[in-house]
């Protein structure tokens, strides 16, 4: 994984990543930080991207970032030895490489990106074992989680709301969709790609049996009209909201608060 995300930044070498581990790491990602964080690597982590907000620790740290870009001259104020990402973050990462630090990107669209982000992190910090550590008692926890899934005769449809104008939901490949399915449900919503907008008709055509919404897009707004109100679930109120987007949205570390949270839902919900 790391290798590949090397080559990805276009930093890749024949020479063993652990020969000049890093001692400051700039983070564009949230995930990403709560990654370095979690296995131990937190004291290096010397910048973050907007909306970091945990752990406490990584909040308070200066924020150099957004999702589509980044402050370079703030960056290298800050003397990173490494700056990581994903790579929808090529072209600010591109920028940063111009000024001589070295970057990293890794994949986060499916599940095992979450575990492959983990280990890959471990490996470039130099925290491999508790990289390891980690994704042992993630996945564990997730098989403990999963034994609590009510059983039903058919799987609960749900559609994940992401955004209403457009409206916007998760599709094949995406870690949620994963996490929907491993919570007892089906993804409801038909996109080849893991993120994507959808049509109102092709949502009034499914009816899918149950919203998960982030707050944030406040879909309590726009209930009262198309297509929203022409569906069963919003009528019979099975609406979903996260208590936080982030255990669920962020594929880090607390995605099984995202999958134990999904479970409640569904084992609750009768249709």
């Amino acid at each position: 994984m790391l290798a590949a995300a090397l080559a990805i930044a276009g930093c890749a070498s024949s020479a063993p990543p652990r020969v000049d581990l890093p001692r400051r790491i700039v983070s564009l990602m949230p995930s990403l930080t709560e990654d370095l964080f979690a296995i131990g690597a937190g004291p290096m982590v010397v910048g973050v991207s907007q909306y970091t907000d945990y752990p406490k620790a990584a909040a308070s740290l200066p924020v150099v970032a957004s999702f589509a870009s980044a402050d370079v001259e703030r960056i290298v104020r800050l003397r990173p030895d490494v700056v990581v990402g994903i790579p929808a973050q090529s072209a600010p990462a591109a920028e940063v490489r111009k000024s001589g630090i070295r970057t990293v990107l890794l994949n986060d669209d499916t599940f095992d990106d979450i575990f492959g982000d983990i280990e890959a992190l471990g490996l470039l910090t130099g925290r491999d074992d508790a990289a390891h550590e980690l994704t042992d008692r993630l996945r564990g926890r997730t098989t403990a989680l999963m034994r609590t899934v009510l059983k039903r005769a058919a799987p609960l449809r749900a559609f994940v709301v992401l955004g209403t104008a457009p409206i916007f939901t998760v599709g094949k490949g995406s870690y949620v969709a994963k996490l929907v399915e491993l919570a007892g449900g089906v993804n409801a919503a038909h996109l080849q790609v893991a993120y994507g907008a959808y049509s109102a008709e092709s949502l009034i055509a499914m009816q899918p049996d149950v919203l998960i919404a982030d707050p944030t897009v406040q879909l309590q707004s726009v209930l009262d009209r198309p297509p929203w109100n022409a569906l069963r679930a919003v009528r019979e109120h099975r609406i979903a909201y996260l208590p936080d987007p982030a255990i669920l949205e962020r594929p880090g570390p607390r995605y099984n608060d995202g999958l134990a949270w999904l479970i409640r839902i569904f084992n609750r919900t009768h249709v």
